[in-house]
């Protein structure tokens, strides 16, 4: 979703996005329209993929810090599911998975409970943060093979598209979704 987000936001469009069973897949978007030269928005675009969720996990756990701000985060997030499977989602089990959880989200508001609010909203954001460190074996890698085509990994795109190499680039996604969780998380037990 963070692919074709950014990619939308650079002034591309965002295609669809195919989710697969194992929780992962693939966005498809186009840069043709894009009010930034095709390599920067290339960039930015395969950076988004792999630092949206460390936003948006950063931001949840932020948001849960006051009850109105956690309220406001869980709809919103409730929103944007819902819109994603009216306008991106064209995949059998990314129906399932996002309609699974837009279910249960709903479940949780319908309790007006803040507590529950709160740490639904905090444990979404850390799984999200830390979904980054998940994905170390992709994030080091630098190409790969999908229905017998060789891919190159975002962070390859990156490097290829800018300076350095894709380990470089890694350990700089890295860097900056530990910083995110550490100021995230220091905004919420601040006093």
């Amino acid at each position: 979703m963070g692919h074709g987000l950014t990619a939308l936001l650079v002034g591309g469009d965002f295609k669809y996005l195919e989710i697969y069973e194992n929780g992962g897949g693939i966005a498809y978007s186009t840069l043709g329209g894009s009010y930034l030269p095709y390599p920067i928005a290339r960039t930015f675009t395969a950076a988004g993929g792999l630092l949206g969720p460390a936003i948006v996990g950063a931001l949840l756990i932020a948001s849960g810090k006051f009850h109105k701000s956690s309220m406001i985060a869980l709809r919103i997030l409730i929103g944007l599911i819902l819109l994603s499977l009216f306008l991106w989602i064209r995949s059998f089990w990314g129906i399932v998975i996002l309609s699974s959880f837009a279910v249960f989200l709903c479940i949780i508001t319908l309790f007006k409970s803040r507590k529950l609010e709160v740490i639904t909203i905090l444990f979404l954001g850390l799984q999200s943060t830390l979904s980054t460190y998940l994905q170390l074996d992709y994030l080091f890698t630098k190409q790969f093979e999908r229905d017998g085509v060789i891919l190159i990994s975002d962070t390859q795109t990156i490097a290829e598209n800018t300076i350095g190499t894709y380990w470089m680039w890694a350990i700089f996604i890295i860097s900056i979704s530990a910083y995110m969780l550490w100021k995230s998380f220091r905004f919420y037990f601040k006093k």
